[in-house]
C-alpha cells in the first residue's frame, strides 16, 4: 500500500500518431498479444488501439514487444470471450510520440466513467432492482492559469476549434501513468474571481476507456 500527494504531476498531450500498423490477429490473453508484421514498437511505447473490441477500441496502452512481429498489449486483459469475442479484435495500433506538457495546471478533475444502472420492476415484488448497464462517457477536466503568449495554449486552442483529437498523459509522482485519448477542448475566454489566479477550462473528452498504470 502506498499513498501519492499530486505535489509534481504533469499532463501532456499529443496529435502526432505514426503510420497504422494492421493488427493481423489478438489473442485472448492477460495481456492480450498481437500480431503486426514489422511493428516497430519498443517496450513501454505508448500505442493508440483500434479495435473490434469495444473495451480495448481507442484506448493507448503500452507496448511489450515480444518479436518483430509481435508485441504484448500491456494492461489488456481479453481473457474473457464474452466481453472480447474470439476472432474480432483486429484493427490497427499507432505509435504516439513528440508529447507536449500542458503548462500551469492548477486543478484536475476527472469526469464520468461510473457504471450506468437499469431499473427491473418485477410484478411480483415490491422492490425494484438496478442492474449494471454499461459505463458513461469519461474525461478529465483542467484548470490552467491564462497566459495569452503561450505558444502551447494557442496550439491547443487551435485543435479545440477543429474538433481535432489527442493522445492524453498524465503522470504522477513516482511514476504512475494514466492514457486517453479523444476530443480536446481549450477555452478562450478565462475565468476570474477575485484573489484567484485566472483560468483557462481545458477538458478532454474520452473516446474509449483511461488506461493506467503503476511505475
Amino acid at each position: 500500500m502506498a499513498y501519492y500527494f499530486p505535489e509534481g504531476t504533469k499532463v501532456f498531450y499529443s496529435s502526432t500518431l505514426a503510420t497504422a500498423k494492421n493488427l493481423t490477429a489478438v489473442t485472448n490473453a492477460s495481456p492480450a498479444v498481437a500480431t503486426a508484421v514489422a511493428h516497430g514498437f519498443v517496450d513501454l511505447d505508448p500505442v493508440l488501439i483500434k479495435s473490434g473490441w469495444e473495451d480495448a477500441n481507442d484506448c493507448v496502452f503500452e507496448a511489450d514487444q515480444l518479436t518483430a512481429d509481435t508485441f504484448g498489449i500491456t494492461n489488456l486483459d481479453s481473457s474473457s470471450t464474452s466481453w472480447f469475442p474470439s476472432g474480432t479484435g483486429t484493427g490497427t495500433a499507432q505509435k504516439v510520440s513528440d508529447w507536449v506538457e500542458i503548462p500551469q495546471i492548477l486543478d484536475i478533475s476527472p469526469n464520468g466513467g461510473g457504471v450506468k444502472y437499469g431499473t427491473v420492476s418485477p410484478l411480483g415484488a415490491r422492490n425494484d432492482k438496478k442492474q449494471p448497464i454499461g459505463f458513461e462517457a469519461q474525461g478529465v477536466d483542467l484548470k490552467i492559469g491564462y497566459d495569452a503568449t503561450n505558444a502551447t495554449i494557442k496550439a491547443m486552442q487551435a485543435i479545440t476549434r477543429v474538433f481535432g483529437k489527442v493522445a492524453f498523459k498524465l503522470v504522477v509522482p513516482g511514476g504512475g501513468r494514466i492514457y486517453g485519448y479523444g476530443n480536446l477542448a481549450c477555452g478562450e475566454f478565462p475565468e476570474m474571481s477575485k484573489g484567484n489566479a485566472i483560468q483557462l477550462a481545458v477538458g478532454i473528452g474520452f473516446d474509449g476507456r483511461a488506461i493506467s498504470y503503476g511505475a
